[in-house]
């Protein structure tokens, strides 16, 4: 165990957990009401929002998982790069007409809004679920990424004593975010972001220098992980791939809970606006951080005997771990550390609040209790949010990683399936709840049938069309049949008049 390495993180850790409590009494509010604790009062401007979605989408698990998909496979992980600036657009034109339903109407989640423009809780139900069973892996990833840098510094992360830095870690985020509520994580994204960039500005900076510059790095990358493989005949092979990776993972991106929070939490449309353009920046630093993976190639650091162990374990995820330690000095390394592991605690929160605010509102309030008070509403989003990230905890106590990376794969094809009724339900009154349900279920089993199809190993399912092989994320193939259905079902049975139109 590197002692000084490990106190600059342990320090850095305290300094957010106090960051955590105070955040209680910033902007102090009732946080005995949903909308206060679940979404900060809507009222975050242009400056927190950038902070607290930056948090929410570049995540502890993006700092490992991206380099180690370069350095494990190459450029393919650059698909992440198009991916984070495609959502931008699509955050700009979309989601200030979500907010301004969702401020005028007391939304807390998309469900709600789902709920009232089709008039079906049933409709809203599925869409609640969906997102809670999207996120829980996804928090249980934010896990992983912090395991690994813990395992880094040198503790033993086998067994449960092994893990309790983790569970301890996770009790401390489960204080404050119940005492705190959407506060808590945005003040420390702030800290978090901070962190984030002065590692990556020192990485480029020194880690380039010490390896004989980029031409160096490039020249010692195999020359197949340097591009995409020319495609065989009768397949477009990765080309499609990347493509619609890409295009994939943008349209599902905001759907997420956790996302949906970010958003709704904003004080104005405006706001919302804004982060769209300058939001872009950290689609910069992910170039920089996907570039890692070459630089932990070119320092051979898979091949140094002191990281054997780091690499059994974690596979290619120990990738950067062991460039920081092959790279940095002591303290710096506690630093980068503190970085990655504080950048697991704000996603898993705001994750955690978004699932609470998920079961309160579309299922708690909706089925079991729909008269509870205001202060129900919050006393019980406050339990939920302990119970998910006991679950998440668990999760990776006694599952194999694997699992979760597996289901976070399918959460990304079930969370895609809500992009027909928010995005039909915002524009148009056309289609009916009957209609936007049977896409749903059709592209739910259809997506979960593709990955099936590919033992849960990847996302990209190859479809062959007339003897011509597509592959291609199963996410885009299953929403693609979700919007079809929805289509045909509208066209043989018209949505009733009942139907809501969304007032702009």
């Amino acid at each position: 165990m590197d002692l000084v390495a490990t106190s600059v993180f342990v320090g850095l850790f305290l300094f957010v957990t106090w960051v955590g409590f105070v955040a209680a009494r910033w902007r102090k509010a009732d946080l005995n009401v949903l909308h206060e604790w679940g979404l900060g009062g809507r009222r975050f401007g242009t400056v927190v929002t950038w902070f607290l979605l930056g948090g929410d989408l570049y995540t502890a698990y993006t700092f490992i998982a991206v380099p180690a998909l370069v350095y494990g496979v190459g450029a393919l992980g650059f698909f992440a790069v198009p991916y984070t600036i495609l959502i931008y657009p699509i955050l700009y034109l979309v989601f200030p007409k979500l907010w301004r339903i969702a401020h005028a109407k007391g939304h807390v989640t998309a469900a709600d809004f789902v709920e009232d423009r089709f008039e079906n809780k049933h409709l809203a139900l599925a869409i609640a679920c969906t997102g809670l069973f999207a996120t829980m892996p996804y928090i249980a990833l934010q896990l992983v990424g912090m395991e690994v840098v813990i395992g880094a510094l040198g503790f033993q992360t086998e067994g449960w004593l092994g893990h309790m830095p983790l569970i301890i870690a996770f009790l401390i985020l489960a204080a404050f975010t119940y005492t705190s509520g959407l506060r808590a994580p945005a003040l420390i994204a702030i800290v978090k972001d901070m962190l984030i960039f002065v590692t990556v500005i020192a990485a480029i900076v020194i880690i380039p220098a010490k390896l004989g510059g980029y031409g160096a790095i490039f020249a010692a990358v195999p020359p197949e992980k340097l591009i995409l493989p020319k495609p065989e005949p009768g397949s477009l092979g990765q080309y499609s791939a990347y493509a619609t990776l890409a295009l994939g993972s943008a349209l599902a991106l905001f759907l997420y809970p956790h996302c949906m929070t970010g958003i709704l939490s904003s004080s104005s449309g405006g706001v919302i606006r804004r982060n769209a353009g300058l939001l872009s920046a950290y689609s910069f630093v992910l170039g920089l951080i996907a570039l890692l993976g070459y630089m932990a190639i070119a320092a051979g650091v898979g091949d140094n005997p002191d990281y054997a162990f780091g690499f059994e374990t974690y596979g290619p995820n120990f990738a950067v771990p062991a460039l920081f330690l092959d790279s940095f000095s002591s303290w710096f390394v506690g630093v980068a550390f503190a970085a990655i592991a504080i950048g697991a605690l704000v996603p898993a929160a705001i994750m955690s609040i978004a699932c609470a605010n998920l079961y309160t509102r579309n299922l708690h309030k909706a089925y079991l209790r729909p008269n509870c008070s205001d202060a129900e509403e919050a006393r019980v989003a406050k339990i939920v949010s302990l119970v998910v990230k006991v679950g998440a905890v668990l999760f990776i106590l006694l599952l194999p990683q694997e699992y979760a990376i597996q289901l976070q794969l399918l959460g990304g094809i079930w969370i895609i399936q809500l992009l027909p009724a928010i995005l039909l339900g915002l524009y148009t009154s056309v289609f009916g709840a009957r209609a936007i349900m049977a896409g749903w279920a059709v592209g739910m089993t259809a997506g979960t049938l593709m990955a099936a199809s590919q033992g849960f190993g990847s996302s990209i399912y190859p479809l062959t069309v007339f003897g011509f092989e597509i592959p291609a994320y199963a996410a885009l193939y299953s929403v693609i049949l979700n919007f079809a259905v929805a289509g045909l079902w509208t066209l043989v049975s018209p949505a009733k008049p009942a139907a809501k139109t969304v007032s702009t």
